[in-house]
């Protein structure tokens, strides 16, 4: 049935070029209800997983016929990201801040707008030696070891709660040479003996989506652990907690720098000001939305 994404793909036996295959595979993603822009991308995305060749080695060797294994092993991602699982976890990895960082079901996707703390956070520590900084609800570890790549000399320790997640975090310190960097398992709200303050500067990417609207997420972000969506029920739980868990870690001028939504701005920067931070403000992404609170011990 045209449109229907349960149907199943057609297959060849045999002489099928590498760029018949990939035409095929674009077209079967851009016809799936809801596809946007993205498509050739993924298209292209998921083909050089399988067979390693890029848009430019696929116009030289296009004519090439396609290894009826390979092309079934790329069908079968295809199928996958039809039925709404996210790019990133069938592609394995996903870029962020320039770096590599493994990713699969279980952790939370590294966004481009996340970048912003981190850009946030490097600011905060300029000129200061050998700074010690803290992320909370690391997730991959995508902040702690971009900050940490970026700032050799810094002391770098993250903590995480979910044990899937946690793999990837440490998995990824590694991938990125992040040896000034320190992985711990462990509840934000009880954090384990390891962390020991003053920090120059603490990040936070907490869950913050509004707990009724989870069951309206796109279908790939629904594939994502709920623990690190679920804010409660107006977003705010993590909020209203960690200024004022972070502030008696700081060292005096200390920055706290937590992500938030998108209309969170004012509430947060609310919060942290109540908890005792001074110098509130709230940073807008690249969009013109409200992405970062900031506030000085």
């Amino acid at each position: 049935m045209p449109g229907d994404h349960n149907a199943p793909l057609p297959r060849r036996d045999g002489g099928e070029t590498l760029e018949q295959l990939y035409r095929r595979g674009r077209k079967a993603l851009s016809d799936r209800p809801g596809a946007e822009g993205d498509t050739p991308m993924e298209a292209a995305l998921l083909f050089r997983g399988v067979f390693g060749l890029g848009r430019q080695e696929l116009l030289l060797r296009g004519g090439e016929a396609a290894s009826p294994d390979l092309a079934g092993a790329f069908w079968e991602l295809v199928r996958r990201r039809l039925a709404g699982e996210p790019l990133q976890y069938l592609l394995g990895e996903w870029e962020f801040y320039g770096l590599p960082f493994r990713v699969g079901p279980g952790v939370l996707i590294p966004r481009p707008e996340t970048e912003l703390l981190v850009d946030a956070a490097l600011e905060a520590v300029v000129g200061i030696s050998a700074p010690a900084l803290l992320d909370l609800c690391s997730g991959s570890g995508c902040v702690p070891v971009a900050i940490a790549c970026r700032r050799p000399d810094a002391r770098v320790t993250g903590v995480e709660l979910s044990p899937e997640a946690f793999r990837y975090f440490r998995e990824n310190a590694s991938l990125n040479g992040a040896g000034n960097v320190t992985p711990l398992l462990g509840d934000v709200f009880a954090l384990p003996p390891e962390v020991r303050g003053p920090f120059a500067a603490i990040t936070a990417n907490p869950p913050y989506i509004r707990r009724g609207e989870l069951a309206s997420l796109q279908a790939e972000v629904q594939r994502e652990p709920v623990l690190a969506l679920d804010g409660g029920e107006d977003g705010l739980d993590f909020y209203r907690r960690l200024p004022g868990l972070c502030l008696p870690l700081l060292a005096p001028g200390g920055v706290l720098l937590l992500e938030i939504g998108e209309d969170q701005g004012k509430a947060v920067a609310g919060l942290a000001a109540a908890a005792g931070f001074r110098q509130v403000e709230v940073r807008k992404d690249l969009s013109g939305l409200d992405r970062v609170v900031l506030g000085r011990r």
